[in-house]
């Protein structure tokens, strides 16, 4: 095929190049097992986010990724190269000067050697008294001015990425094209702070000076934030030093600025990005919680030059940067304050598809139904309820066959149940199927034998129905004890994915029944499944039986022709009941007016004719003993099953019970 030219046709197997990398239902049902377990929606997301999917990293992968990294830059060296180099040459130009001076037996000799013996032992201050120094030997006098070299390209290096090696053996007239791309920068950076169009005037700038800018940015914002970010690693430097070698270090500094005639322009630079990004750390102070100052964080033997280790520490901030943002730990934290630019030079592109898989996720699940957010609170939708509860029902089928009662499945969706073989005549208000046969038989029979061409007419009276095995209709109250002290067991979890289990099942196989679900601790209120599947275990003292009864029987009375069933799910006796003015009183161990009123209750519940089923999370005296009071009371059943085998033990219940209804019709 020449070059240009394509050909396209229908994909013809292996993996399809533009489908999602992830299933919107894969990652509901990772959330389900969360959910399952008592986490809400947030902490399901957040643990889905912090895991990844499969075959791609997630939040915890990328943040021990950053870390590396981290250490990597931290061990890469010290912060006082520059300082010890300059000591360095320092002290090799002064002895090579005495090693000139020394055969010489003149005074004046003598007079330089007193002269050199006097240098103060600060760098910056020897460095400048030697400044008009007259060098008799030309060793020293090189090596001087290596000095001076090696201070203007580190100074400027500090401000502009690869300004060391472009300056390298700069001449004057290079180091006049810098001070003018210094005062260019800044006129350009002052007109765009007074809010001027400067678009056009950064690309001339850009077109005169790009060499100078290896981040290649594309606009004013860029630049400024490329500069900003180094200026502020820079300031970092050096309160990272200690005092002296901070006064050394920018005696320096200034001494070089003003032999390059800088001193002014980069004072003016300074102020301008200073302005600019007042919100980057400019003086070292710590990044947050967990870190430490930057002069804690190069632990290298390695001396850097001042360009160098200005580059470490602009690269440790973007880590930290990096990873705060991936941790989401703070207020409304989302992965799209994650930068890929910067995930890209820190990890590389694979990292950047894992994040970007990562912020899909949460799109994606709302974009299909899954979750909406509302007033910024992450929400489950009706269909994620389902989802969840089809899990939940699953996970405890399982458990149920596995002791011997297996999952039925329900073909007839009305009232009906099995076939038995015989009909009778339809009657108004009938759901049962019509027995299309017998039907037709008895228009025969009625219109007399049968004629070529002659057609069958139906009436009312020739129908026929089916007869069924029928189960009457029940209504169950589910109560779940809320209380804190059900996380604090471990049986939230179950608790929840049993009661989600129970309304999936009921509503998905036996419509004709029907199931309402209470929580209770301190008050007691009927949960939708929706709030139910994002709800938490409530950090409250109190566990309100009696307030949850009350709401039961308010509820059961709606289906006066169904057959009311209360399951109650605790692991500890009532402590809590309605005063006269709707406020809940608390008091443990109970009041023996908690247990009278808690008990009229399920006396009134049982003169109605509801049955009352506990089931008992833990076996403590106290409780046992008011429960089975309970049952002595109402004629219900107390079953104590092991916390994991919940679910099991309340769908067998149900399913039992409805067993023990079936009626033929």
């Amino acid at each position: 095929m020449s070059s240009g030219q394509f050909r396209y046709g229908p994909w013809d197997g292996g993996p399809d190049p533009l489908a999602s990398p992830f299933s919107a239902t894969d990652a509901m049902d990772e959330m389900s097992r969360q959910i399952l377990e008592g986490r809400t929606p947030r902490e399901a997301m957040e643990s889905l986010l912090r895991r990844g999917m499969p075959n791609r990293r997630g939040l915890d992968d990328l943040r021990r990724a950053i870390e590396r990294r981290r250490r990597e830059a931290r061990s890469r060296g010290r912060l006082d190269g520059t300082l010890e180099e300059v000591r360095r040459l320092l002290d090799t130009a002064v002895g090579q000067e005495r090693a000139t001076l020394f055969p010489d037996p003149a005074d004046e000799a003598r007079m330089r050697e007193a002269e050199l013996d006097a240098l103060p032992s600060d760098p910056a201050r020897a460095v400048r008294e030697l400044a008009d120094y007259d060098w008799r030997s030309p060793q020293a006098r090189e090596t001087y001015e290596q000095i001076s070299d090696l201070l203007r390209r580190e100074v400027l290096d500090s401000q502009f990425r690869g300004m060391k090696q472009a300056l390298q053996g700069a001449s004057p007239e290079d180091m006049a094209r810098v001070r003018e791309m210094v005062h260019d920068l800044n006129e350009l950076l002052e007109a765009d702070a007074r809010g001027e169009d400067t678009q056009g005037r950064f690309d001339e700038f850009m077109r005169r000076n790009g060499e100078f800018f290896p981040e290649n940015p594309r606009n004013v914002e860029e630049l400024v934030d490329a500069l900003a970010r180094r200026a502020a690693a820079a300031a970092r430097l050096l309160a990272g030093l200690t005092p002296q070698q901070r006064q050394e270090l920018a005696d320096l500094m200034s001494t070089a600025m003003e032999d390059m005639g800088l001193a002014a322009e980069m004072s003016r630079l300074s102020q301008a990005l200073r302005s600019a990004r007042p919100g980057l750390d400019w003086g070292g102070r710590s990044r947050g919680r967990g870190r430490g100052r930057f002069s804690d964080a190069m632990s290298g033997e390695e001396p850097l030059g001042l360009g160098d280790a200005t580059s470490a520490l602009e690269e440790l901030a973007e880590l930290d940067d990096l990873a705060a943002s991936l941790s989401q730990d703070y207020p409304g934290a989302s992965l799209d304050d994650v930068d890929p630019e910067a995930v890209e030079r820190a990890l590389g592109r694979s990292a950047v598809d894992d994040l970007r898989n990562l912020q899909q996720i949460e799109r994606e699940l709302e974009r299909q139904g899954f979750v909406t957010r509302r007033a910024g609170a992450l929400e489950l939708t009706p269909r994620a309820v389902r989802r969840i509860g089809e899990s939940a029902l699953a996970r405890i089928f399982r458990e149920v066959a596995a002791r011997g009662r297996g999952d039925h499945n329900l073909t007839d969706a009305g009232s009906a149940g099995d076939l038995l073989g015989t009909s009778r005549r339809w009657q108004f208000g009938d759901t049962q199927p019509i027995d299309v046969v017998r039907t037709v038989r008895n228009a025969v029979l009625r219109g007399g034998p049968p004629g070529r061409g002659r057609r069958i007419r139906l009436q009312v009276d020739d129908f026929e129905v089916a007869e069924t095995e029928r189960r009457t209709s029940a209504a169950v109250c589910l109560l779940v004890d809320l209380s804190y002290s059900m996380a604090l067991r471990g049986t939230w979890g179950v608790a929840k994915s049993t009661a989600l289990a129970l309304h999936t099942l009921v509503a998905t196989r036996f419509p004709q029944d029907k199931v309402h679900i209470v929580g209770f601790s301190d008050y007691a209120r009927e949960l939708r499944p929706v709030e139910l599947a994002g709800l938490d275990s409530e950090m409250v003292q109190g566990t309100n039986l009696q307030h949850a009864l009350l709401i039961a029987g308010r509820l059961l009375r709606r289906y006066p022709d169904s057959e009311p069933v209360i399951m109650v799910v605790t692991d500890g006796e009532p402590t809590a009941h309605l005063q006269r003015n709707g406020t809940p009183s608390f008091s443990w161990p109970p009041l023996p007016e908690t247990l009278e009123l808690t008990l009229a209750e399920v006396d009134r519940l049982t003169r109605r004719g509801v049955t009352i089923n506990v089931f008992m999370l833990d076996d403590e005296p106290r409780l046992v003993r008011f429960v089975e009071e309970m049952a002595r009371r109402n004629g219900g059943r107390v079953l104590s099953p092991d916390p994991s085998a919940l679910g099991s033990y309340v769908i067998r219940d149900y399913l039992r019970s409805r067993n023990s209804r079936r009626v033929a019709r």
